[in-house]
């Protein structure tokens, strides 16, 4: 029986993918993982070449694997594949847990960075290490077995927390719409919002418009929407998705799920000897402290303040010359400073959509990613995707084939498939 995870390389056949294979198939890769682990640690000695390649390429695999599943899953979901993923989800994170307090794997890596090898590697392969080193230790490879045991229970429960929080936000943002049957009240929408409009509504089998909380359909309703009522409609059921307040009052409330997400997050980061989750966020991040972050944020407070003043004030004077608005609200705001604009410079956000066809952007990206990174993203043709309404942009060979120890990149973007080679990084 053919399934879209495992039967296609190097890319996934997206309608073949069957929620009920899900939950074998992941404990069947995680099984392999562990015993392709176990012979890893066999070895008398550690190196790049016979353990952290092969140590990466495993964990390639399972991305392959796992990755198309939590991309339907954000994208594409549906009842059987939500379950699905809620069954795996604690099993994939007990692995990795298992995996980051696994002493015996750290005292391997610990090795490698000690021996004389390290110096001669590349910057590349020193900062995998480098990271990995620190991620074990965040992960509590130092703990002792009960408290290890409690840290992975806590990632397990932040896990179903952080998925509960955004299906709930998910949910809340399908449920809510508007419907429109006056033309008149949609004055100032560009062609392109009407038409979507429109089409939810048949699709819907309504006659004229639905607007939603879909963000392309809401940022261009708060910026160009002039009824003002349908305007702080369409924001109050956005600021207040899944929440105690609004039309879903209740209803996908994540008020206790965000307490508890932030209880686990804290005894996780005491656990590890952090004073708090912000000193544990940041230990693998630039600002390496909470008060260099507030800091930064003061200082562009201080500097932009001025500025900001002056340029509300002008806005409030402007909506009050057009439209005799006393005060602005927060519904006001975006629609205000989209037509200020449009009155100072003549140029509207829709008159740049031309010059900026979605095959240039991507093509101007792709370029940018070359030049920093060296990697090459091109196109690839005869695949199933993971949406019907995918669409073409360039017809590329593959320049750089795949050898030994190269792991290949998939992006699932705007609904198309891309393959991505990198070049230049050897350890990859």
């Amino acid at each position: 029986m053919n399934n879209g995870l495992v039967d296609a390389k190097p890319f996934p056949i997206f309608s073949d993918i069957r929620p009920e294979a899900i939950e074998p198939l992941l404990k069947q890769q995680i099984a392999q993982n562990r015993t392709i682990l176990n012979k890893l640690l066999e070895q008398p000695t550690y190196t790049w070449d016979n353990f952290m390649a092969p140590l990466e390429e495993m964990d390639d695999q399972l991305s392959r694997l796992w990755s198309p599943i939590s991309h339907l899953h954000a994208v594409a979901e549906s009842e059987s594949l939500r379950a699905a993923y809620h069954i795996c989800l604690p099993l994939l994170t007990e692995y990795h847990t298992e995996i980051m307090q696994n002493e015996s794997i750290y005292k391997a890596i610990q090795s490698i960075a000690e021996s004389k090898a390290y110096g001669h590697f590349n910057p590349a392969q020193r900062k995998v290490i480098d990271n990995a080193l620190r991620d074990f230790k965040l992960a509590g490879v130092h703990l002792a077995p009960p408290t290890k045991a409690r840290f992975a229970e806590l990632q397990k429960q932040a896990s179903k927390l952080s998925t509960r929080f955004s299906e709930n936000i998910l949910d809340a943002t399908h449920a809510w719409s508007l419907h429109i049957t006056d033309a008149e009240t949609l004055l100032g929408l560009p062609e392109q919002i009407l038409k979507l409009a429109e089409q939810t509504a048949q699709q819907r089998e309504q006659e004229g418009w639905i607007l939603t909380l879909d963000y392309p359909c809401y940022s261009a309703v708060m910026k160009n929407l002039a009824h003002r009522e349908f305007r702080w409609l369409i924001y109050e059921a956005y600021v207040t998705r899944a929440s105690d307040q609004g039309p879903y009052a209740g209803r996908w409330d994540n008020t206790a799920i965000m307490e508890d997400i932030l209880k686990t997050r804290h005894e996780i980061a005491n656990l590890v000897g952090f004073n708090n989750y912000a000193e544990y966020s940041l230990a693998t991040k630039m600002a390496r402290t909470p008060e260099r972050v507030l800091q930064f944020l003061n200082d562009l407070v201080i500097k932009s303040k001025k500025a900001a003043i002056h340029e509300m004030q002008e806005l409030e004077e402007f909506a009050k010359s057009c439209d005799g608005v006393e005060r602005l609200e927060a519904w006001d705001l975006p629609y205000y400073s989209e037509k200020l604009r449009q009155t100072k410079l003549a140029l509207a956000e829709d008159d740049l959509r031309p010059y900026f066809p979605i095959t240039k952007v991507l093509e101007g990206m792709f370029t940018i990613v070359n030049k920093l990174y060296g990697i090459k993203i091109v196109e690839v043709h005869g695949v199933d995707i993971w949406h019907p309404r995918s669409v073409l942009v360039h017809e590329k060979q593959h320049t750089v084939p795949l050898g030994h120890g190269r792991r290949l990149f998939l992006i699932y973007f705007s609904k198309k498939l891309f393959h991505c080679q990198h070049q230049k990084c050897p350890f990859l």
